[in-house]
């Protein structure tokens, strides 16, 4: 979608929904009716752009997922480095950290949306029930379209209550049924809802044509594309095949040749790999995950940047471009070496997905070491890093290296919620799970082929390994990781009595470089169980009867 979708404001800042008697039928002429809205095509179409703030929201670039920071920062992804007691800087450590801190009050706090999310729901079905109301003049296609759009939000914002909660409160379009005590729908009713939804919005929602520049809102495609993605959190194998194989018969989506290229600031808009793009425009809406993340010698970054880095752990998750991983023992010494990492001999996707010492950034030379541009901090023993790395890294993936700071202090660069990669990697862990081993090989065989690296068949557990492996370096970085790791039930296990690395770098009087392997945590981390539900909110426990917190957080 592009950018003009976004300038909502000049319409729906004016609109007052008000509710008119129908036997009186009554106009108001000091606000716009539901009946304005919601009768006519183009302005239906206007009132639905508010809903698809919602992308944005559920984004890594806004606060939906997580108001501490990335949900990567709670894995062995990322670390955030600055004691600072706020955000994006000391709360995820302490989300990571686990222990008494994680009472669901805080858990709630940090990691919980729920009163966002209903107050987006009932938006949603407030619109469609106004069109089911008000559109009755509207032609079928173009009225079909409309709910399909609507019923696709609906579905977005269900799947993440679902996959943080489990049981949740189900409302559809019969206003009516809004009351204050509500019981929670068992898990599978939620996801029945949401598979009706995205079923309906395929079968309605039209083509994307990616030939023309006007492709602007919700295709068939991006409804495939969130079914593929819901249904692998429902377990819903084979739903998770059907969308991969519609899309696949709609002829339209594929990985583009270049793996950056799906992330890039114009490409990424019309590319083929794009399902699912929010846009932001430097003159309306922008965020400000480059003012977090870009490296910290950056300059003009108000905020400094480097808050969060990649983490040695996650360096080392990634090939060589041949294949295979290196041995990286030499450079877990803690008095330190001066041989270069193998950093230049790693897969594509590490060369597009992370910063390290001496790659070429903005027309420069990242300096991520000590006394360097960009600088290196000790975690916690300078307490305020001030845009310094303390692993030795900087992130490159969704960081735009055309961000000029001076001419804009937010940045602009899309988010692409749902690419076609991912639909390839859903299909791949369903046909493993529906005992489809080819079928599975071959879809990671796709993914790894893009990047130029080699693949053999695999089975059982070792099959599965290389999906799981596939998804972290793919998708990394884009919130799924963490998600992933919960809904396969081994976060508990590789998140707990863990800690991260990173690489201290020095620069000697001879120019040559030392590196240290440091501990980036100096305690352990500590992902309990009952991590795997997000805990009810007092506020909904207070406020309706029917529900009671869920047993593991009581």
């Amino acid at each position: 979608m592009k950018s003009k979708i976004l300038k909502i404001a000049l319409f729906c800042g004016i609109l007052t929904f008000c509710a008119c008697d129908d036997y009186l039928d009554m106009t108001p002429t000091d606000s716009v009716s539901d009946k304005t809205i919601w009768s006519s095509v183009p302005n239906a179409e206007m009132a639905i752009n508010n809903y698809y703030n919602y992308i944005s929201y559920l984004s890594n670039f806004d606060s939906g997922q997580s108001t501490a920071g990335i949900t990567e920062g709670f894995t062995d992804m990322l670390k955030y480095g600055a004691m600072t007691y706020n955000a994006h800087m000391y709360v995820p450590n302490e989300l990571a950290y686990g222990g008494t801190v994680l009472t669901p009050t805080y858990v709630s706090a940090y990691l919980g949306n729920w009163g966002k999310m209903y107050e987006y729901v009932r938006i949603v079905n407030q619109g469609l029930s106004d069109l089911r109301k008000w559109g009755t003049g509207i032609e079928d296609s173009e009225f079909k379209r409309l709910e399909g759009e609507i019923r696709f939000f609906r579905a977005w914002l269900y799947t993440d209550l679902l996959k943080r909660y489990k049981q949740v409160i189900l409302y559809n379009e019969d206003l009516t049924q809004i009351k204050k005590d509500k019981p929670l729908s068992p898990e599978s009713e939620g996801w029945d809802m949401v598979e009706a939804d995205l079923r309906f919005a395929a079968a309605n929602l039209p083509l994307a044509n990616k030939n023309t520049s006007n492709n602007t809102r919700l295709t068939s495609g991006a409804a495939y594309g969130l079914l593929s993605r819901s249904m692998l959190y429902a377990k819903r194998w084979d739903v998770v095949v059907e969308a991969y194989e519609a899309l696949e018969k709609q002829n339209i989506y594929g990985l583009v040749d270049d793996f950056a290229d799906a992330f890039d600031h114009e490409k990424a808009l019309n590319g083929k790999e794009t399902l699912l793009v929010y846009a932001y425009d430097k003159n309306g809406v922008s965020h400000s995950f480059d003012n977090y993340f870009a490296p910290g010698g950056d300059e003009n970054n108000s905020v400094s940047g480097g808050m969060g880095t990649p983490t040695q752990e996650m360096v080392e998750s990634f090939e060589l471009a041949t294949g295979g991983f290196p041995d990286w023992s030499a450079w877990h010494t803690t008095s330190g070496t001066d041989q270069t990492p193998p950093y230049a001999d790693l897969e594509p996707r590490f060369q597009a997905t992370v910063l390290y010492n001496g790659a070429s950034w903005k027309g420069r030379k990242i300096e991520p070491y000590v006394g360097g541009k960009d600088g290196w901090a000790a975690w916690k023993v300078d307490a305020v890093p001030a845009g310094r790395t303390t692993t030795g890294y900087y992130l490159r993936k969704l960081v735009d290296e055309t961000h000029d700071f001076s001419e804009q202090s937010q940045s602009t660069l899309p988010w692409v919620a749902i690419r076609y990669a991912e639909v390839i990697l859903n299909y791949a862990e369903a046909s493993y799970n529906l005992n489809k081993t080819a079928e599975a090989n071959n879809a990671v065989r796709r993914i790894r082929t893009r990047v130029g690296l080699p693949y053999s068949d695999k089975a059982g557990s070792s099959l599965f390994d290389a999906i799981r492996q596939e998804r972290k370096v793919e998708l990394a970085y884009e919130g799924q990781y963490y998600w992933d790791m919960k809904r396969w039930k081994l976060a508990h296990t590789a998140f707990t009595g863990t800690r991260v690395h990173g690489l201290k770098i020095e620069k000697d009087d001879a120019g040559t470089f030392v590196y240290t392997y440091v501990d980036c945590d100096l305690q352990d981390r500590h992902f309990p169980q009952k991590m795997y539900q997000i805990p009810l909110p007092v506020d909904e426990l207070n406020s309706n009867s029917e529900v009671e917190q869920y047993a593991e957080w009581k």
